[in-house]
């Protein structure tokens, strides 16, 4: 149980970490970190959703011989779905900061700001919790390492989300003390879903495959929906994408090292 505890509350506190830079950072990160942070998050997450999610969830579907692929297509799907409905019924950054203007707007940035980061960290803390488990319920594809490694992974990612909520919002005028706790509510969904989603698999274990992949769809959406645009966005540059290669290979390497 402790061990279990711990892995939920292991990403949440990578949020808390990188929402403590604007304590210690006195300017707005610029847009080439921002870029860099954000590629490397993607990265992570594209890595996490292949080799921690996808994989052993149809590995878990052997027995269905040449339909093994199934449970993970379904849920891959019901999680882009997922997100699509969500990206439509929650009012969304990148949809309403361009609306916004003038001092009357800070308000409804700063509100959009940290939906769009909850948002993100959604699916990460579904993903955690669904790993965990899997591990609960014996699966021999998911060891303790895989779950501790996704933990790490999302938390890595996490930190720079962290600091991209806080350092902007404070550089706009909110307080140190807001920006900071606006930017750990964000990553509070996190362990929330992620009992939420060890409870309902714990309820149907058979659905393991589906919700493995369920997770990964939800994340794969999140990484090409928002994070790969703003990576790209305005002028030219390569590193995000560096830091994008960055990350997968590290989350790639924690995964099979701690597996």
């Amino acid at each position: 149980m402790r061990a279990l505890i711990t892995g939920l509350l292991i990403p949440f506190l990578g949020t808390a970490a990188g929402a403590g830079c604007v304590f210690f950072l006195r300017r707005e990160l610029s847009v080439s970190i921002q870029r860099a942070l954000t590629g490397f998050a993607a990265g992570v997450m594209v890595a996490a959703s292949v080799w921690s999610l996808i994989v052993p969830a149809i590995e878990q579907s052997a027995g269905l011989g040449r339909w093994a692929f199934l449970p993970a297509f379904m849920g891959f799907w019901l999680g882009i779905l997922f997100l699509l409905l969500l990206d439509h019924v929650i009012p969304h950054l990148h949809r309403s900061i361009d609306q916004a203007e003038g001092p009357k707007s800070h308000l409804t940035r700063t509100a959009m700001l940290v939906l769009a980061v909850t948002l993100h960290n959604i699916p990460e803390g579904m993903a955690v919790g669904v790993v965990y488990a899997g591990l609960r319920s014996g699966s021999g594809e998911i060891t303790a390492g895989d779950a501790l490694a996704l933990a790490l992974g999302i938390a890595i990612q996490n930190f720079p989300e962290g600091a991209i909520i806080s350092m902007p919002l404070c550089a706009e005028g909110t307080g140190k003390q807001k920006a900071f706790w606006l930017g750990v509510l964000s990553g509070a969904v996190e362990p929330v879903f992620g009992a939420l989603t060890i409870l309902a698999a714990s309820l149907i274990v058979l659905a393991m495959p589906v919700l493995l992949s369920f997770a990964a769809g939800a994340m794969l959406y999140v990484v090409v929906e928002e994070l790969i645009p703003e990576m790209s966005a305005g002028e030219h540059s390569n590193i995000g994408v560096v830091l994008f290669a960055v990350g997968f290979s590290l989350m790639m390497a924690l995964d099979v090292a701690l597996g």
